[in-house]
């Protein structure tokens, strides 16, 4: 199914907000948390699961079976299991990749925790991982997470993104800017 991403996570969001609230009510975040990592987990590693919940061509029936007993080999929380059988029922598997972000997001907000997305053009040392989470704690003021990525094309400095917020202090895109603006003079 091709869904527009913002569609999509607009399902997602739904359904993690139910999920959660529930596990919430119930005091058993860390089982939810338990199952959505294993949900993951199966994700990544198994291309039959990921086309059962996005091929059109297996039946409403057919996936609510496959996805319930899926669930039961794998153990998960009951309300996250009732809830992907219910996805199944109406046609909405394909955005369980979404779901499960969406949950550890509200998981990681729940904890006061965030998480940042790095680029750098090489690879950060710890010392240098430990001084930004440091920083970006005290502006952002919860604790965060850095998740770093290699990108050579910037060439030199860092791309940080916390939530809604950029930060790209790369030459990259200074020298982008320089050449916007030697354009606008000639």
């Amino acid at each position: 199914m091709s869904e527009p991403a913002s569609i999509s996570t607009g399902i997602a969001v739904r359904y993690a907000t139910a999920i959660f609230e529930i596990a919430k009510e119930n005091k058993d975040l860390a089982g939810l948390e338990t199952g959505i990592n294993d949900l993951a987990t199966a994700l990544g590693e198994s291309a039959d699961l990921r086309d059962l919940i996005a091929s059109p061509l297996v039946s409403r029936a057919e996936q609510e079976a496959a996805i319930t007993a899926i669930a039961k080999k794998m153990g998960l929380h009951a309300i996250l299991s009732n809830t992907l059988a219910l996805m199944a029922q109406k046609r909405r598997l394909f955005v369980v990749p979404q779901l499960v972000q969406v949950l550890r997001n509200m998981l990681a907000d729940e904890r006061g925790e965030v998480t940042a997305d790095v680029a750098s053009a090489k690879a950060l040392t710890k010392t240098q991982m430990e001084k930004l989470s440091k920083t970006l704690s005290e502006r952002v003021g919860k604790t965060v997470t850095i998740n770093a990525t290699v990108d050579e094309s910037l060439i030199g400095g860092l791309v940080v993104k916390v939530g809604s917020k950029m930060i790209d202090s790369s030459i990259r895109s200074k020298l982008n800017s320089l050449q916007n603006a030697m354009k606008e003079v000639g």
